[in-house]
């Protein structure tokens, strides 16, 4: 490590710390910035975020205009809150990363994606805070719809699945650093946090926000855009069917 990135991460390091209330791990920063994955659309999902569904959504709709692999992986919002929420808020929501991984890891990614589209219809039918009973039997639900077997429902009250929910949350987000959230977007090689959608956009204005996405994505001198939310997720899908 230069002098110059030596400094670079100690200042960094101070601001997060500083901000947050915890610190991250010496050379958080040369890990960051020397990740590159895969190319394509890689979408890193945990299942009760709204606005990743929204982006998810977003993409099935650039999907019926333009040949795009979108590959689905798993992510956890309560690995991602490390050192910043309690053991109970995170364990009130993993079952749904649990069950999520399972999947993939026993029936495949397209087979999440599918029991995904089914789970977020269940949940996001409008903005609010579901309890706990309703992501299980959303789980349950969405395992039926997608023809999955009915005991990978099992896995949101086990460990067992967590070591591979790790792998895929680390794949998705390491590359990112520590300053991120969800949706997490891996784009032509370029991990990113974002973007942060407040309602799907649809035909023409989805194609156009996409293309705008890809050229900041592939500027490598571009970091970050932010504004203040105002309203709550529109998060009701309704999708054009391939129409402009």
């Amino acid at each position: 490590m230069t002098e110059q990135e030596n400094l670079w991460d100690r200042v960094t390091t101070t601001y997060f710390a500083e901000r947050t209330g915890w610190t991250p791990s010496t050379g958080f920063n040369q890990r960051t910035s020397r990740a590159r994955t895969a190319p394509g659309v890689r979408l890193y999902v945990d299942p009760i975020c709204p606005y990743t569904w929204v982006v998810a959504c977003w993409l099935r709709e650039v999907s019926q205009h333009r040949d795009l692999d979108v590959r689905y992986h798993v992510m956890s919002l309560g690995m991602l809150n490390e050192g910043r929420d309690d053991d109970y808020t995170r364990n009130l929501h993993a079952g749904p990363s649990r069950v999520a991984t399972a999947i993939v890891e026993t029936e495949g990614r397209d087979a999440f994606r599918t029991w995904h589209a089914a789970f977020g219809d269940l949940i996001f039918d409008e903005w609010r805070y579901p309890a706990p009973e309703e992501y299980r039997e959303a789980c349950r639900s969405a395992l039926a719809a997608a023809g999955l077997p009915k005991t990978l429902l099992e896995a949101a009250d086990t460990t067992e699945y967590d070591a591979a929910l790790r792998r895929s949350h680390d794949e998705g987000t390491l590359p990112v650093g520590v300053d991120g959230g969800t949706p997490v977007v891996h784009l032509d090689g370029v991990a990113f946090f974002g973007p942060v959608l407040n309602a799907v956009p649809r035909g023409d204005d989805a194609l156009r926000l996409f293309d705008g996405v890809r050229l900041l994505a592939n500027s490598p001198d571009f970091f970050e855009l932010k504004r203040t939310r105002s309203t709550p997720p529109d998060v009701r899908y309704r999708p054009t069917k391939g129409e402009l």
